[in-house]
């Protein structure tokens, strides 16, 4: 039987832990998981602990924690950031769990010239935190250890001169070029919305020395392009054979 693992906020080390409410919540009432069986819990810093539930109701879940932490797995050593515009509906929090999957660093949803997303300040941050636990679930059952950086959403000029990425790409679907370094350890990887980033977003990006990237002849939309591009960074330059 696989045996969960749960992500809390909370510090790990041995003995009894009473989970967080959300933690308590996934475990005992989602899972359904009552005293004697087995957990592995995790809380970001790169360390997983066995644990053992002691104590379960509705409300309270009590676990006894193994002091040693299980065998890392291995952090990925290419380091992705991903700027991407935010789309509608459930595509974003589709590429936010693949690219979790797929070892990337830190991502930053984008408002860019043709996102045609509209939110207040209260709607974006619930948006936030909802894209915060799209991340957290896809570690818990991807089998990382550490959290992928959830940035706040900010515009494309924004995130653009934060960068500091020793390679810079850009997806241009129209624009041929690609990447001939032979080793890399950082990448900043820009992804736009449905029909694409202005002109003017490409040029002032290629201004600041991003580099245009092409993923072949046919147009892939928001949600692919990113996994694809991500993929094959990965087994380029990262830990994907």
């Amino acid at each position: 039987m696989r045996v969960p693992r749960v992500y809390i906020d909370q510090p790990l080390s041995g003995g009894e832990l009473s989970l967080d409410d959300r933690a308590a919540h996934y475990v005992g009432q989602v899972l359904r998981m009552r005293a004697g069986r087995d957990l592995v819990l995790f809380n970001g810093d790169g360390n997983a602990y066995s644990a053992t539930i002691v104590e379960a109701s509705k409300k309270h879940l009590l676990c006894r924690v193994d002091n040693t932490p299980q065998p890392a797995m291995p952090i990925s050593p290419l380091k992705i950031e991903l700027g991407i515009a935010i789309s509608k509906g459930d595509r974003f929090d589709w590429v936010i769990q693949k690219a979790t999957e797929l070892g990337v660093t830190a991502i930053t949803p984008l408002f860019t010239e043709r996102v045609d997303v509209k939110l207040s300040a209260e709607r974006l941050d619930k948006k936030q935190r909802h894209w915060q636990q799209i991340m957290i679930s896809a570690c818990e059952q991807c089998g990382r250890n550490d959290l992928v950086t959830m940035n706040t959403a900010q515009t494309l000029s924004q995130w653009r001169s934060s960068v500091n990425a020793a390679l810079k790409l850009v997806l241009c679907p129209a624009v041929a070029g690609g990447v001939a370094a032979e080793s890399i350890g950082d990448i900043a990887l820009l992804v736009g919305p449905e029909g694409g980033l202005s002109e003017n977003e490409i040029n002032d990006c290629l201004a600041q020395e991003f580099t245009a990237l092409q993923l072949g002849p046919r147009i892939l939309r928001t949600e692919t392009a990113p996994i694809a591009a991500i993929s094959i960074l990965q087994y380029r330059w990262g830990d994907m054979a």
